[in-house]
C-alpha cells in the first residue's frame, strides 16, 4: 500500500474506535505485530507477536473497563509506511474513574496490515487508575 492508502486504512480503523468497535484495531494487526510503550514506568515493555499483544495486553487492559472503550483520532499523518496518530480514548474504569486518555501512535504499517505500534500517552493517568500490566 502506498502513503496515501496507508493513511485510508487507519483513518478507517480509527472510526470504527469511535464508535466503540475496539476489535476494529486487532483486525487491523499483522499477526507478527509488535506493541511498545517506551520508557521507563510500570507499563513499559514490548508485546509480540499479535497473539500475546491480544492475550498479554489488550484483554487485560478492556477487562478494567466497565462500559467499553472508544478512541477517536484527532489527526492522521502518513509519510511512506509510517502512519502517525493523535488521539483521545474515553471510558470508565470498573472502579468507577473516568479514563480520559491521550495517545500519540506511531504506527508501521506492511502489507496492507499494521505491523508496530509504538504508543505515548499520558502515563501518569495509567499509573492512577489502571493495575499494571506485566509484560
Amino acid at each position: 500500500m502506498n502513503t496515501l492508502e496507508n493513511k485510508e486504512f487507519i483513518r478507517g480503523v480509527f472510526t470504527q474506535l469511535a464508535q466503540g468497535n475496539t476489535r476494529a484495531l486487532s483486525e487491523a494487526m499483522a499477526d507478527d505485530c509488535r506493541w511498545t510503550f517506551p520508557g521507563n514506568w510500570s507499563w513499559a515493555g514490548t508485546w509480540e507477536p499479535k497473539t500475546q499483544v491480544l492475550h498479554g495486553l489488550l484483554r487485560p487492559l478492556m477487562t478494567q473497563f466497565a462500559d467499553g472503550y472508544r478512541m477517536e483520532a484527532d489527526f492522521v499523518l502518513a509519510d511512506e509506511d509510517r502512519v502517525v496518530v493523535q488521539a483521545r480514548g474515553y471510558g470508565t474504569t470498573t472502579r468507577g474513574e473516568a479514563y480520559p486518555q491521550t495517545y500519540c501512535l506511531i504506527l508501521r504499517m506492511a502489507d496492507g496490515r499494521i505491523a508496530e505500534i509504538i504508543e505515548h500517552c499520558d502515563t501518569a493517568l495509567v499509573e492512577r487508575v489502571l493495575d499494571p500490566i506485566t509484560t
